[in-house]
């Protein structure tokens, strides 16, 4: 049954003749998702004009870089937050009936701001999945079904709960929608134990182009390889994974350790780092973090398992670290999440289920990927340039372990084998457009800088890190799919030509887009 009353009131309050239009293109989805769906839509909870008090509110609430939330970019004439898989479905066909743009947003951590604005289309809706939120955790076949709303943080904790000796490998920062997340790859903690997050996926729930829930049986293979890495918003719309869960030990070991950035034997530290990190027990990962501020770098790592073995693995492979007993933290495998996702030591893991993300700001970020060491004074002017920055950092993942064994067209993400590590250059701040050129020209001249230090032909990127300054489709136009410099061969090297036929077969007229999403061939 239809709420009459929600909906009534939904009506008068949409006849308002501001913005007629919109206006009238939202009574017209009200009127199309009630007539689409057999389950009640309690629209007062779930549908926001910018004429509700709370629009403002609900768009930012998931939104992590506040540059896409600036006056000057445009907002969405609509939010619509189902909370059911028939809601879902009855906005995809009632935005396509209607000629009505849409944007899908799990979590709203993009760095280019995709899933809540756009540059390319307009009037467009935002469908924010955060109400889509079931986990169904099976211990005995160590598999979970979880939805797209579903934080990291919250489903590791959910995991958790369930056993003391399971986990799984996804992203470190624990407020990411994990609908989105698995798209581009995951990679967390455990990549080079177990791998991506994207290549632990079983089986996924999805809406096409037509409205209609596609398993993996019924996608078939071809769009079941796109969605694991091939990027959020181009092939329909996620509503749950079903992944396997991995082994984790009851004792586990954490590490953070400081240390300056300022003398030649820091310079030695870091390069020793590149040339053992990839290839170091693959129980081990040793990230590195850079910042400005007080010219550090933060080694941060976790080993699956107890301290003893780590230091004896530290002490042959890599004993110029000079890693103590005391540096070392054993703790069960949920405990290191919350510290390897930037919260204090001694932090509850209850904190894991506010799903709040640690970094809401203005911020522009780049990637690259690194496949030998690079050269000592080279590493002198990276950390000269990065410490002339104003709040900025250079984050450090290695690979290797697992991440070398799966072969680079498995699933579309392929920095595989031959990467020693992925690095991500970012700044911040916090006043707006009138600091902005500052830093994204420090951040453009960084990134000049690494040219010859980083991967070529094509220089690769990570797609979870979008950089519109790769390139952008205009209007589903402007893509040259034969230039082997744009941003599809970048994100995804020769997996995006697969990408992109497999776009032309599912979605050919480009329902599903956005200024990086796989354009069909046609285009």
């Amino acid at each position: 049954m239809i709420d009459l009353r929600a909906f009534s009131l939904l009506l008068l309050l949409l006849q308002s003749p501001f913005f007629a239009a919109s206006q009238s293109l939202a009574q017209n989805f009200v009127h199309c998702l009630t007539l689409k769906t057999n389950i009640p839509i309690p629209f007062s909870k779930t549908f926001f004009t910018p004429k509700n008090s709370s629009f403002t509110s609900v768009l930012n609430s998931t939104a992590m870089n506040f540059r896409y939330l600036l006056p000057s970019v445009k907002k969405p004439v609509i939010i619509f937050t189902p909370v059911t898989y028939s809601h879902v479905q009855a906005a995809v066909i009632c935005t396509k009936q209607l000629g009505i743009h849409l944007r899908v947003r799990s979590g709203g951590h993009d760095y280019e701001g995709v899933s809540f604005a756009s540059e390319i289309d307009y009037p467009f809706i935002i469908l924010d999945l955060s109400k889509i939120r079931e986990v169904a955790i099976d211990i005995k076949d160590e598999s979970a079904w979880v939805d797209a709303g579903v934080t990291t943080g919250e489903f590791y904790y959910k995991i958790a709960e369930k056993s003391k000796v399971h986990g799984f490998p996804a992203g470190i920062f624990t407020s990411l929608g994990i609908g989105g997340h698995i798209t581009g790859g995951a990679y967390g903690g455990m990549l080079r134990k177990y791998g991506l997050g994207a290549d632990n996926v079983l089986d996924a729930r999805i809406i096409d182009v037509n409205g209609e829930i596609l398993d993996r049986k019924s996608m078939g293979e071809d769009l079941f390889w796109a969605i694991r890495g091939g990027g959020g918003g181009s092939f329909g719309v996620i509503l749950a994974w079903k992944v396997k869960l991995v082994r984790v030990p009851e004792i586990v070991t954490y590490f953070a350790v400081t240390k300056t950035i300022e003398t030649n034997e820091d310079v030695k530290l870091f390069n020793t780092w590149q040339h053992v990190v990839d290839k170091l027990d693959e129980n081990l990962l040793i990230k590195a973090t850079m910042v400005s501020t007080n010219a550090s770098i933060i080694y941060e790592g976790l080993f699956l398992g107890k301290s003893n073995e780590l230091l004896g693995i530290m002490g042959r492979n890599f004993s110029e670290f000079g890693l103590r007993n005391k540096d070392c933290l054993e703790v069960s495998w949920i405990q290191s999440v919350v510290y390897l996702g930037s919260y204090p030591i001694g932090t509850s893991v209850e904190v894991l289920l506010e799903a709040k993300s640690l970094i809401r700001t203005y911020f522009k970020a780049k990637s690259d990927y690194v496949k030998e060491p690079i050269p000592e004074n080279a590493v002198q002017e990276m950390w000269k340039r990065l410490k002339a920055g104003n709040n900025a950092a250079i984050l450090v993942t290695p690979y290797g372990g697992k991440m070398s064994k799966i072969s680079e067209s498995e699933i579309p993400f392929p920095h595989r084998k031959g990467t020693i590590y992925m690095v991500q250059y970012f700044t911040s701040w916090q006043d707006g457009e009138s600091s902005e050129e500052m830093h994204m020209n420090w951040i453009r001249n960084m990134y000049k800088y690494m040219t010859p230090y980083v991967s070529k032909n094509p220089r690769t990127a990570y797609v979870n890190y979008r950089d519109f300054d790769l390139g952008m489709n205009r209007n589903g136009n402007g893509i040259r799919v034969d230039d082997g410099n744009c941003w599809g061969y970048k994100y995804f090297k020769g997996n995006f030509d697969r990408l992109m036929k497999i776009k032309s077969k599912v979605d050919p007229d480009n329902f599903f887009r956005h200024e990086q999403s796989i354009p069909p061939i046609s285009i």
